[in-house]
């Protein structure tokens, strides 16, 4: 256990100092834009000096560094500033929207590995069977369709054709549902958008998991079990999975970032009012606090994301627990 804990440590310190070299490299690139960002939130009757003067108490006018030691010393204590367009702090705004993609990112992500896993797994047991061309043949597809294509399609047949489920937004305009009916309300217009999330994740993850266990299944440990007198498929579940779980750890928690930022475009197509949204939304009006607390929180879940990967390698691998440091 504390074999456990020091490399936790170690993570999380290796984490910090990747953490604040992002936001040396992110802070330089947005603040590098050209154009003034804040002209839209002062009056144009507003006298020139008047302007002048409130851009330097804004610190528009400050040189990079004093700049990003200013926005770092209230990053620290969780203040990103305010929201350039919607004239509110920027975790404010944030809180406001990321409850909604993490609900379609969490039920797109448990879809995926209900599909994907037990599919891949099935695909390696038979493999150069039919199932295994029909699941390949599938998993090519999903890997190829771009999500913004797919997701107009399903808006075509379903919202248009079908008229079976609303064509965007988390609430039908107009109803004031409540309770029971104000859930299945977000339920049917959350359909559509995790469908396309879950597409994104579940042909990459079946095609790890496939050759994860094609890999593991030909090893001498397997052939020893069967040797014992183990079933086939109980060999296979036991052993062989088990022992292809790394891999599938590695791109279950690569999937965790990557659904985020494939919210941007998922959540543009659908309206829906989430991180990925407002992202967009942030960079369309030059709106930099936001756009750098978007980016700083996306870095945060991607360092979480690779500390989380590496302490389930040590759960379900004892020679990753007890390895080398």
């Amino acid at each position: 256990m504390r074999i456990l804990q020091r490399r936790i440590i170690k993570r999380f310190i290796i984490s910090l100092i990747v953490l604040f070299g992002i936001s040396i490299i992110v802070f330089i690139f947005v603040h590098s834009q050209p154009g003034n960002p804040y002209i839209n939130m002062i009056n144009p009757n507003v006298a020139p000096e008047q302007t002048e003067a409130m851009l330097k108490d804004l610190g528009y006018y400050d040189p990079m560094p004093v700049k990003y030691i200013k926005w770092v010393s209230r990053a620290i204590k969780g203040d990103f500033g305010y929201s350039i367009q919607y004239k509110e702090s920027v975790i404010s705004v944030i809180n406001k929207r990321i409850g909604n993609t993490l609900i379609l990112s969490i039920v797109a992500t448990f879809i995926s590995i209900l599909i994907a896993i037990p599919l891949g797994v099935l695909s390696a047991i038979k493999r150069n069977s039919v199932y295994d061309y029909i699941i390949t043949i599938l998993s090519f597809i999903g890997i190829s369709i771009p999500s913004f294509f797919f997701g107009m399609l399903l808006i075509k047949w379903l919202a248009f054709d079908l008229r079976i489920l609303p064509i965007s937004g988390m609430k039908t305009p107009g109803e004031n549902y409540e309770g029971v009916q104000a859930f299945l309300d977000t339920m049917k217009h959350m359909i559509m958008p995790t469908i396309v999330l879950a597409l994104m994740n579940t042909a990459s993850l079946m095609r790890y998991t496939r050759s994860s266990m094609i890999d593991n299944i030909s090893k001498d440990f397997i052939q020893t079990a069967r040797a014992k007198g183990l079933v086939e498929r109980k060999a296979m579940i036991k052993h062989g999975f088990k022992n292809s779980l790394i891999p599938i750890i590695t791109i279950l928690c690569m999937q965790i970032p990557t659904i985020f930022s494939g919210a941007l475009i998922t959540e543009t197509i659908f309206v829906w009012p989430g991180i990925g949204r407002l992202n967009y939304e942030a960079v369309l009006n030059r709106d930099y606090p936001l756009i750098m607390g978007i980016l700083m929180i996306m870095a945060v879940i991607i360092l979480l994301s690779n500390i989380l990967a590496d302490i389930l390698y040590s759960l379900v691998d004892p020679r990753v627990r007890y390895g080398k440091e």
